[in-house]
């Protein structure tokens, strides 16, 4: 670990926003059977950002964190670079906005503009941008001396109400210090990498002719007899702070909800990583036939869901089988033979007869011992929180070191693989051997505690929240950075978001504190 040219992680910090909402409420109001949820998918809570929360203050939660656990100042940090898909801005990148909030609170200290000298950019290719702006900062890091760079990702996975996607929501920030001789884990060269043009999960912007939205509120409103067109001219003439009050012909609007399909995503998921694993081997240089997650001994994941690897890894746990030569021992304890596509008269009819197989693989003894070994403590916090998106794989990671720490593992020197993912699609398979200091970094984390501190909330609250008809904080923010306000008013700063932050109240010593 500490080699001229190690770099990998040093440290890691987690903001979960302090609500939740437990998905047996969320399965109750949807009559949705909660076994399936919560057995099926390993689902129990999500995560809810308060009415004062976004992608930005989470951020900043999270790097703050991160600089006052390490006694970090700002001149020392040359990057922060944020991984996110939950932008609020189609220019300005949400990390200007952490930039801001880190010089507000190190403005006493340091003076104005702390983080002057400090890159900041966003990365966007949904769930993977941060683990890209991780390998773009472990290449600037190993570049010079006495380089320290973070990589955040900070998202809020939102779907529409009563959706397919619903309950996979979640909202945090996960901040990544970067630097060279690494407590934490040290990166290995070999990136595996897969891609391919897809439209499995995507935001678009949606369009609408002003003529279509004059129309349909005059159809709600019950109103005959008007002409939309005549209506539409009047707008040279109109008030200039109305919203169809430009050029344009259409209105564009984009929605944080995404456009999906969930069986085609998790194709995607399931093609990419075992593709970008095959990737990985090669530039290792493996032999062929050689496995390659063998020596690795605990393995993390992009988590839209906290059984999503389990249920998606059993195809490459065949190959690997099949590479090391054991795979009859598993397969004598399936019922059916592998499906060979000669037997079959359409490809869907061989693809729908091979998921089938390999579902009956996860339920075997040999599956599940695998599972138990090298997945499962990366599934507990994102059975908690839900999906992250870009933050969704450290979460996993922080989740298993803590795991492991919390039952006495020894992980010195072992090795950790990993296999992110983000839709549209791209899959990076890549890997790490854990420091001999992990222990004293991974006791620092306090993610078990963070979340057994949250507070639950109730369906109505949660759906005004979702919805932001939630004008007040449920819980007032203290101790945290928080939305201020957003600008309305038309001109050079409408729509510029304000920030700040709020010290802890002090509350005032009684006569039998005194």
């Amino acid at each position: 670990m500490h080699g001229v040219n190690t770099v990998g992680i040093d440290d890691i910090a987690a903001y979960i926003p302090n609500l939740y909402l437990p998905i047996e409420d969320l399965a109750s109001a949807r009559d949705l059977e909660y076994a399936k949820l919560n057995k099926g998918l390993g689902l129990t809570a999500m995560s809810v950002p308060d009415a004062h929360e976004d992608v930005a203050t989470m951020a900043a939660n999270a790097v703050l964190e991160l600089l006052q656990r390490n006694a970090l100042q700002p001149e020392q940090i040359g990057r922060v670079y944020m991984g996110t898909e939950s932008a609020l801005d189609g220019s300005k990148p949400m990390a200007t906005y952490v930039q801001d909030m880190l010089n507000q609170y190190f403005e006493p200290t340091h003076g104005e503009g702390a983080f002057l000298n400090c890159d900041v950019v966003d990365m966007t290719f949904a769930c993977i941008g941060a683990v890209d702006a991780l390998q773009n900062t472990l290449d600037w890091v190993k570049g010079g001396d006495d380089r320290i760079g973070i990589v955040v990702g900070s998202d809020v996975a939102r779907y529409e109400l009563n959706s397919g996607g619903e309950y996979t929501q979640g909202a945090g920030a996960v901040a990544v210090l970067v630097r060279q001789q690494p407590r934490l884990l040290a990166f290995e060269d070999a990136w595996g990498v897969a891609s391919r043009p897809v439209h499995d999960f995507f935001k678009p912007v949606r369009r609408f002719s002003k003529k279509q939205i004059i129309e349909e509120v005059l159809q709600l409103a019950g109103v005959t007899g008007v002409d939309a067109e005549a209506l539409l001219a009047k707008l040279e003439t109109g008030a200039p702070n109305s919203i169809l009050h430009h050029n344009d012909a259409h209105v564009d609007i984009h929605r944080d909800t995404p456009v999906f399909d969930g069986p085609y995503s998790n194709d995607c998921y399931q093609q990419r990583i075992g593709e970008a694993m095959r990737h990985y081997a090669e530039q290792e240089n493996l032999p062929e036939k050689e496995p390659v997650t063998d020596d690795w001994h605990r393995m993390v994941f992009h988590l839209p869901y906290a059984y999503q690897a389990r249920r998606m890894f059993s195809e490459i746990f065949r190959e690997e089988s099949l590479k090391r030569g054991d795979w009859e021992r598993t397969a004598a304890l399936i019922d059916q033979p592998w499906p060979e596509a000669a037997d079959f008269e359409s490809d869907a009819a061989y693809q729908k007869a091979v998921g089938k197989y390999l579902r009956a693989v996860t339920k075997t003894d040999r599956y599940r011992k695998f599972v138990a070994e090298k997945i499962e403590k990366g599934e507990r916090a994102s059975s908690l929180v839900g999906n992250l998106y870009t933050s969704s794989l450290f979460l996993s990671l922080m989740s298993t070191l803590e795991a492991d720490l919390e039952e006495a593992q020894d992980l010195t020197g072992k090795k950790i693989g990993f296999f992110a993912y983000g839709s549209g699609s791209k899959s990076k398979v890549f890997a790490a051997t854990v420091g001999s200091n992990w222990k004293a970094v991974a006791e620092q984390f306090g993610l078990n505690r963070k979340l057994a501190e949250r507070r639950a909330l109730d369906y109505a609250t949660y759906e005004m929240l979702h919805r932001g008809q939630q004008a007040t904080s449920v819980e007032p923010p203290e101790g945290t950075f928080y939305l201020k306000a957003v600008n309305r008013e038309p001109g050079v700063q409408e729509g510029a978001r304000a920030y700040s932050w709020q010290p802890y109240v002090k509350v005032p010593a009684t006569a039998t504190q005194a």
